[in-house]
């Protein structure tokens, strides 16, 4: 799997976990069609929709260009990756009590 490189946490992605989306970070190159399949191919479940994105570069040095981009992979319902979805309930209930 070269072409993701990472799963973002951010406020914003651990609410759309609710959702059964999830949020990573891929090369700047990959083309939606081959996040798809990777994405098919190493979780092994149905991709539904791939919403993809560049984040903004550094603003003090304008040549500066980011080597990723941010990629929302919505899986077909009643599929899960549950490792994510069980930390994240296990954290919330210990900020509650």
């Amino acid at each position: 799997m070269n072409g993701i490189k990472y799963t973002v946490l951010t406020e914003k992605s651990i609410k759309l976990l609710k959702s059964n989306q999830y949020t990573s970070n891929v090369e700047s190159g990959s083309t939606r069609t081959e996040i798809k399949h990777w994405a098919e191919i190493f979780f092994g479940f149905k991709v539904i929709a791939i919403n993809s994105y560049r984040l903004p570069g550094n603003f003090i040095n304008r040549g500066y260009i980011m080597h990723y981009r941010r990629v929302i992979i919505k899986f077909k319902s009643g599929y899960s990756i549950p490792p994510i979805i069980y930390n994240i309930e296990k954290n919330n209930l210990k900020q509650k009590t």
